[in-house]
């Protein structure tokens, strides 16, 4: 596969954060993430091998191959919106969700309940997941193209599959026709008039990015945080983490995107929202979106420093590197950590990255399409995780004594905050 270079655009100065409010869902989901049976936090590796392949400081990997029994970060969000909609819809209680037994248990025994959702794979198996746990009926719409695999995962929690004519956004709009009284539609985009869901998502999503900062134990690290993106709801959580709700120093935050979906970028560079026609026949299709979320968007607008476009070679680069470190990633999983390896030493510069960058990917992703993955890496995904060569969980004593041998000037600005 060709190599070509990734596309850099950075940001223009932006409005301070305290003069600015966004709406990004109410209320604490880690609480009821902590109910789901499943929940743990994930794992978070300091991975000083790949720090010093990237000519950086320091490389943290927040791990979301397995998020609440399924391979994908998607689920925080997927379920935090679903007992949210449902509440405000079908059981009309102001508290907030306790857990999903108490969910389950206001909603009675009505059989004629469902969700539908739009998705490229992991988000609608989230959705599909909260329907098998509180007895629903699930409908759930993929873009034409999608990995049988995917489907096929879909399908095993319990949900109808339509495979949609279209991209991604077809798959939206046709989504959104089934909202009815007895079926909630649980979409991680929005549009006119449907915001309070997708808001939700993405607060669902903060679950992360706390656990991150519990397991820094309360270091101002990183300074450069990766953000893959989609229609942008990923990203608005962790730029309203970083940028807004945490105290202290903000990192550097870049966007990647596949350079024939970079929707978030192209609409940066006009200042206002923008669609980016298809076909988007990237190989990372959580990423393959076309048009960003009406309420993901200004906060990405505001708060995020760069963008890099990429194409699947990149991807898989990422893919590699991490199945080297006994890391299993799918494509979209990979695109950061790979985004960050491809660029080329001129675009680093522009970006302010340098030896002493602590900075923080996030894998959102396990390998969803095995086949893929297997073409991409020469292993399996087993193959991968028996390996587990080199890994190991971060620790903040672990990173002191690495930046004490190797990086002395980043370590006085460590003790100093």
């Amino acid at each position: 596969m060709k190599k070509m270079k990734p596309e850099v655009f950075i940001s223009s100065p932006r409005i301070p954060a305290t003069t600015l409010e966004f709406g990004i869902g109410e209320g604490d989901p880690l609480p009821f993430h902590k109910s789901i049976e499943a929940y743990q936090p994930t794992p978070l590796y300091n991975l000083p091998t790949l720090a010093q392949r990237l000519g950086v400081g320091t490389v943290l990997v927040k791990d979301e191959s397995l998020r609440l029994g399924l391979p994908s970060f998607k689920m925080l969000g997927a379920s935090w919106a679903t007992v949210c909609s449902i509440e405000k819809n079908w059981i009309g209680s102001s508290a907030q969700p306790i857990s999903i037994s108490k969910v389950k248990q206001d909603l009675g025994t009505r059989s004629d309940l469902s969700l539908a959702a739009a998705t490229d794979g992991n988000h609608g198996r989230g959705v599909a997941r909260m329907a098998k746990l509180l007895d629903l009926k699930c409908s759930i719409f993929v873009p034409a193209g999608t990995a049988q695999s995917r489907i096929d995962d879909i399908e095993a929690e319990g949900a109808t599959v339509t495979v949609v004519a279209g991209d991604y956004d077809d798959a939206i709009l046709r989504s959104a026709k089934e909202q009815s009284e007895t079926t909630l539609v649980i979409s991680d985009t929005s549009w006119e008039g449907y915001v309070e869901t997708p808001a939700d998502v993405i607060r669902g999503y903060s679950t992360m990015f706390r656990e991150v900062d519990d397991q820094l134990e309360g270091k101002s690290f990183p300074d450069v945080v990766v953000f893959q993106s989609g229609v942008g709801s990923f990203a608005a959580a962790g730029l309203s983490h970083y940028k807004v709700e945490r105290k202290g120093p903000t990192p550097l935050a870049i966007i990647v995107e596949p350079r024939d979906a970079n929707s978030l970028m192209r609409s940066a560079e006009l200042g206002k929202i923008v669609e980016v026609p298809g076909p988007h026949s990237s190989m990372m299709a959580g990423l393959n979106c076309g048009l960003p979320s009406m309420i993901a968007w200004p906060i990405v607008k505001y708060f995020a420093d760069a963008y890099i476009a990429i194409g699947d070679e990149a991807a898989y680069l990422g893919m590699r590197l991490l199945a080297d470190l006994g890391i299993v990633a799918g494509e979209s999983g990979a695109a950061g950590l790979g985004a960050f390896a491809s660029l080329e030493e001129s675009q680093r510069e522009q970006l302010g990255l340098n030896s002493e960058s602590v900075v923080l990917f996030i894998n959102t992703e396990g390998a969803t399409d095995p086949v893929n993955f297997l073409a991409q890496v020469g292993k399996s995904p087993e193959e991968v995780m028996a390996k587990n060569k080199t890994k190991s969980k971060y620790s903040i004593r672990g990173l002191i004594n690495q930046l004490q041998l190797n990086r002395s000037a980043v370590m006085a600005k460590v003790l100093k905050q």
